[in-house]
């Protein structure tokens, strides 16, 4: 995979402005912080944790890791979780997926189908064949 960084752009925190890549893609449902049902953590942070660590369980299951990740789209219910969360989100990051930095949107959203659920990413990643 290539990061598409356009000259003169200024270089995004934690995201890449595009990816290019090639290969057998894989597609990752919307995820939520829940264990096997059981939401764990009611704060953002142990959610979104646990978002990251179901996606990279479904990836795994086709014999991807983070380092296969081209895009995420995140809902988040709450513009000031989410903020209050941006340390302990990028502990979270580092510690799973490492200098990974993927294309990437931030949506916030009224609600999820899951009432309890705080944020649901959503996952599109290319091994290479």
């Amino acid at each position: 995979m290539r990061a598409l960084q356009p000259p003169g752009w200024e270089r995004p925190k934690g995201y890449s402005n595009g990816i290019e890549a090639e290969g057998r893609m894989v597609f990752v449902a919307g995820q939520i912080g829940w264990d096997n049902g059981v939401f764990k953590a009611t704060d953002f942070a142990g959610q979104f944790r646990q978002v990251l660590v179901n996606t990279l369980a479904v990836l795994n299951e086709a014999g991807a890791g983070p380092e296969h990740i081209a895009r995420m789209t995140w809902f988040v219910t709450s513009r000031d979780e989410y903020e209050a969360s941006l340390r302990d989100i990028g502990a979270a990051w580092r510690e799973l997926m490492g200098r990974v930095y993927p294309a990437m949107a931030v949506i916030i959203v009224s609600g999820l189908v899951e009432r309890q659920a705080k944020v649901e990413i959503e996952t599109t990643a290319v091994v290479p064949r």
